[in-house]
């Protein structure tokens, strides 16, 4: 798994808790709908200032999503 597949499924996950659908997460961070959804798909990674909007909209840490993604990957090497 690289690092975008991990934090895909992280991003999905704590939206999933949060109780938001994509497009209300994209609403309340001022992104396309289908911008988040590349985004947990692995498809596209954030930027610093993405992580930082997405976190606030889901009233959490942004630390917090880069500690799940690191332990999402496990034992797999990272790859960039």
């Amino acid at each position: 798994m690289n690092v975008a597949t991990a934090f895909g499924l992280v991003l999905r996950n704590v939206r999933k808790r949060a109780n938001l659908t994509q497009e209300q997460l994209a609403l309340q961070c001022g992104y396309q709908r289908n911008y988040i959804s590349l985004m947990e798909r692995g498809h596209n990674q954030p930027t610093l200032e993405t992580l930082l909007s997405l976190a606030s909209a889901l009233h959490c840490d942004p630390a917090d999503l880069v500690v799940e993604t690191v332990r999402a990957l496990g034992s797999d090497s990272v790859n960039v």
